[in-house]
């Protein structure tokens, strides 16, 4: 599958407070220099790509990156960005775009991993800094879905579900959550990305969500997801999600993935899709997520 590539082109002319969809734009007035110094091209095997460059704007931050179409915001420092993601088997086209005042400058590298395809993979990110949008994934377990009754579908427990975040990274199916990480510190209230990778993901319904707590002056924001399954293969599938958030606290479900095996699996976005009425779907996902949705128990 082709990488559909994000593109973002600006107006020459300085504008007051210019932003980016939201994102903040560096304040020089010269169209910036941005250079890739890895991934430099060729072959890997290297389950992780790095992406690091300079600037010569330092007062661009972030700057938006995308991997194969997917999302990323990095934080710079000094005019310097530097971060470890994820590869996708086979190839890896790698778009960083810094903008200021003057425009867009963009550069491009494209790295071919010999890895194993990647079945589930989930990226967030946040348009606003000093916001913590924490991402919550909550995997199937061998009693979180009860089987189906005559006359009656399956139903899930989302309390019996094993819950995976930024306190609890183990995920006892093998799955891998990444902290995080900016300029050395795990623990920075801004754009992200938070990501979530499991390599040999078990049958079963999981839920994405976002736990949301501003900071400061900052009231809301806008969270972008990226679900990407079977990266690389014939049955890949790719879904974004942006949803404002506004509320303290407020925990809100970004999607469901059903995987099925065999290589397959389904995605449910409750703000863009019907609810599934298939028999391979839990019949009470809005009921199951109510005191989630609704902020209380957060973080069992």
């Amino acid at each position: 599958m082709l990488p559909v590539l994000l593109a973002v082109l600006l107006t020459q002319a300085p504008i007051a407070n210019p932003r980016q969809q939201g994102v903040p734009i560096g304040k020089g007035k010269t169209l910036p220099t941005v250079r890739l110094t890895a991934p430099s091209g060729g072959w890997t095997v290297d389950r992780m790509l790095l992406v690091e460059g300079t600037l010569s704007d330092t007062t661009i931050d972030p700057v938006v990156l995308s991997i194969n179409g997917d999302r990323y915001l990095m934080r710079t420092f000094s005019g310097r960005f530097k971060r470890k993601f994820p590869a996708a088997s086979g190839k890896n086209v790698v778009t960083v775009l810094a903008t200021n005042q003057a425009g867009t400058a963009r550069v491009q590298a494209t790295s071919y991993a010999q890895i194993p395809p990647v079945p589930l993979k989930t990226i967030l990110t946040s348009d606003t800094e000093g916001v913590y949008t924490d991402l919550h994934i909550y995997e199937p377990t061998q009693g979180s879905v009860t089987a189906a009754q005559e006359g009656s579908g399956q139903t899930l427990d989302v309390k019996k579900m094993a819950h995976v975040y930024w306190a609890n990274t183990e995920s006892p199916s093998g799955g891998t959550f990444f902290l995080n990480e900016q300029g050395g510190d795990f623990d920075d209230p801004a754009y992200g990305p938070y990501l979530y990778v499991h390599r040999a993901p078990p049958k079963g319904v999981y839920l994405i969500a976002t736990n949301y707590w501003p900071s400061g002056d900052k009231a809301h924001t806008v969270a972008t997801l990226n679900v990407v399954l079977y990266e690389g293969t014939p049955q890949e599938v790719r879904r974004m999600v942006r949803i404002p958030l506004a509320t303290p606290g407020t925990t809100r479900v970004l999607a469901w993935v059903n995987v099925l095996g065999d290589g397959k699996a389904e995605v449910y976005v409750p703000s863009q899709d019907p609810t599934p009425k298939s028999a391979a779907w839990p019949r009470n996902l809005e009921d199951a997520v109510k005191t989630l949705s609704s902020g209380v128990d957060s973080d069992y």
